[in-house]
This record gives structure tokens, C-alpha cells and sequence, in this order.
């Protein structure tokens, strides 16, 4: 039976490292390479039946961090994703096992470590390099607001992670192609569901949660209603 891997990662030597790696101990495999996370929403829901396992780097181009992640599981919820990024610390790691990832793999590992660690994920293991430990160093607010931010939609999420990025509601309209008072709808459901009363807690949330890279959080893009 064919194993199909969405794997999501810019970096193209990295992409042919995996396939490479994979390969030998997968013998009938299907790599589908996207290098950004909209290539990854255009790839799954044709095939969503047939793909085994998405590999999500953090820091591809567009929405980036756990809001990626968050992403994904919200719109493929029967689709396990494992993060593979260079970021190795323990903090980060645990965070990603709490908020819903089905494992961790640091770049720094050997490509034979990284197949060993994706087929056992694969075979339905969470995967987290040793002596990492559990969720120990994850707050249990922070698990639930983990929680409350899984509740938003992908169009919700997006929206959340360019509010953090300091983007107006007519520049998040022009992007994602929605009239701005829809996206002032959207914002008002984020608002509620994350139990804020304006953009500059979302963002502070957002940024708890280590959505992305913010460029602070009292910017006009959040003070806008």
C-alpha cells in the first residue's frame, strides 16, 4: 500500500533529503512537496483519504508558528501532523505535542534518525526526541487557550495570526480576498470565542501561544474595531 507524505518545507534540499531517506525504508511512497502553507491547504482535500502523515516546518512563507499548525488540525482533524523544524528547545517541542501535533522532529537529527522517528509516527506514535519529558513545562491556561484557539476556523485562524502581524482589516480583506466587513465579522467571532474584549488581547494570546512573529501588539491594525 502507498504511503503519501505532504511534506511542508521551503527549503528544496530538504524536501529531496526526506524523499531520499524515506524512500529506503518506505518503498512505496509518495512524497508531495509544498512549500508554503497555502501550497499544503491546496494539496490535502483532494486526497484527504490518502495522505498518511503532514510534515509542517514552523517557518514557512505565510502564516507561520503554531498558528500553521493550528491550521492544519482544524482543517484536516483526521490528518496527523508531525512538526520537522530547526528550533529545538524543550519548551517548543512540548508546546507543539500539547497543542495537537503528533511529533516532533528536530532538523538537527541524522536523515536515518528522521525516518526511524516518522515511521514510528506513522504507526501512530507520538514521536519526541528522548529526554525532552511530557508537558511539563506547558501551563494548563495556556493548554486551554490552546483549546479555545482550536475552536476558530482555518479562515478565523489566518485572520488571527495576520492580526499579530499588524495587518489592518482592509489589508487582511485584500489578502485573503473577503470583503473587510466580513472581516470584521470574523473578528468579532475570534473575539468572543477566545473570551477577549479587543485585538490587543487577542494578539497578547496569540503571541502566548507563540502564533508567529508579531511586530508588537498595539498597533493600528489592533486598535481598529
Amino acid at each position: 500500500m502507498t504511503t503519501r507524505i505532504v511534506i511542508g518545507d521551503d527549503h528544496p534540499l530538504v524536501q529531496a533529503a526526506l524523499q531520499s531517506a524515506l524512500s529506503a525504508v518506505l518503498p512505496d511512497l509518495e512524497i508531495i512537496p509544498c512549500q508554503s502553507l497555502d501550497e499544503v491547504l491546496a494539496a490535502v482535500p483532494g486526497r484527504i483519504e490518502e495522505i498518511d502523515l503532514i510534515l509542517l516546518d514552523l517557518t514557512m512563507p505565510g502564516i507561520q508558528g503554531f498558528a500553521a499548525l493550528f491550521v492544519l488540525l482544524a482543517q484536516f482533524p483526521t490528518v496527523p501532523v508531525a512538526i520537522i523544524s530547526a528550533r529545538q528547545d524543550a519548551a517548543t517541542i512540548r508546546r507543539a505535542i500539547a497543542y495537537g501535533a503528533s511529533g516532533y522532529i528536530p532538523k538537527s537529527l541524522g536523515l536515518p534518525a528522521m525516518a526511524d522517528a516518522i515511521t514510528r509516527i506513522l504507526g501512530g506514535e507520538i514521536w519526541m526526541p528522548p529526554n525532552i519529558g511530557g508537558r511539563g513545562s506547558i501551563q494548563s491556561e495556556d493548554v486551554e487557550l490552546a483549546a479555545r484557539a482550536a475552536s476558530l476556523s482555518p479562515q478565523q485562524l489566518r485572520i488571527l495570526a495576520m492580526i499579530v502581524e499588524g495587518k489592518l482589516n482592509k489589508q487582511i480583506a485584500a489578502e485573503i480576498g473577503i470583503a473587510e466587513q466580513t472581516v470584521k465579522g470574523h473578528v468579532s467571532t475570534i473575539l468572543r470565542k477566545l473570551g477577549v474584549g479587543s485585538r490587543t488581547q487577542a494578539a497578547v494570546l496569540a503571541e502566548r501561544l507563540a502564533f508567529g512573529s508579531a511586530r508588537g501588539v498595539s498597533s493600528p491594525a489592533q486598535r481598529e474595531g
